[in-house]
């Protein structure tokens, strides 16, 4: 059943109260009408949702393919205290994103382990090692306390959808004709809900060891590459309290910072499979 606005805020009964939700037939980007709205004043818990979209984009200026019923597409407003700066927030978000995952498709259990939702640094969400969905974290101009929440989940993958990039993708895995969306929003806005207060009082730190445990990549040898400088490789060793990454080159730790980075394991039989996507982090 698509989603609702009548009964998604039923299924989320008083907690509805802190959403605004609207939802459209179709749009360009979710992320481009909450982040105008942002602008024109709208309040935090703005929720745009949307059957397609026509200019999706990610990371990087990538686009990011939206049809009608072939997914999950959503953006979020939240407003923070005013000086808040939001290191990490991708990252909560991912983390708020796979519980959701979890009691939709294991009833609720932990399932952290081998098949369980994982998480790939900065931004993407991983289903047995491929990708099946990605976040979009865009502050608002000139309210940089003020983030816009970009959400996309693979329920089915677009028949448009390039080889390459159809290969490394991962979808739900229940038939989309079988599914009721407003569950499924009403599911991942209140994990959404209950993680957001928590970095709003402890910032990332308060859910690092949680994205630590879901972290595809731990330990593994990987390639680094940035737009501005040669790749590099080493040994991913996570992520710190705020967020960064931490890789381990020659023995010592460097914090990555930036988000213009691609993060990809080393080419070899026992690594190619954990690399969640060739489309490079993408998100809403």
């Amino acid at each position: 059943m698509p989603a609702s606005i009548s009964t998604l805020a039923a299924k989320l009964g008083p907690l509805a109260c802190r959403f605004d939700i609207d939802v459209l037939a179709c749009c360009d980007s979710t992320n481009a009408v909450v982040l105008s709205r942002a602008e024109a004043g709208a309040p935090s818990g703005t929720v745009v949702i949307t059957e397609e979209q026509t200019a999706g984009r990610g990371r990087r200026g990538r686009s990011w393919f939206a049809s009608p019923g072939d997914s999950l597409t959503f953006s979020l407003l939240w407003r923070f205290a005013v000086g808040t700066a939001p290191a990490g927030l991708s990252l909560a978000v991912g983390v708020a994103v796979a519980r959701a995952l979890n009691r939709l498709l294991h009833g609720g259990t932990a399932n952290l382990g081998a098949g369980g939702t994982a998480l790939k640094w900065p931004n993407d969400i991983l289903k047995d090692g491929r990708k099946l969905g990605g976040i979009l974290v865009e502050l608002v101009p000139g309210a940089p306390h003020a983030a816009v929440i970009g959400i996309g989940i693979n329920l089915r993958l677009p028949a448009a959808m390039p080889k390459d990039v159809r290969v490394t993708s991962a979808v739900l895995g229940v038939a989309p004709e079988a599914l009721d969306q407003n569950d499924m929003y009403a599911v991942l806005l209140e994990e959404l809900l209950a993680t957001l207060d928590s970095f709003a009082a402890g910032g990332f730190a308060v859910m690092r060891p949680e994205w630590m445990v879901r972290h595809a990549m731990q330990d593994a040898r990987v390639s680094l590459s940035s737009d501005f400088a040669p790749p590099r490789e080493g040994l991913c060793r996570g992520v710190d309290s705020d967020g960064a990454l931490l890789l381990e080159v020659d023995g010592r730790i460097e914090r990555i910072l930036s988000g213009e980075v691609s993060l990809r394991p080393l080419e070899s039989p026992e690594l190619h499979a954990a690399d969640g996507s060739s489309h490079d982090d993408e998100a809403r």
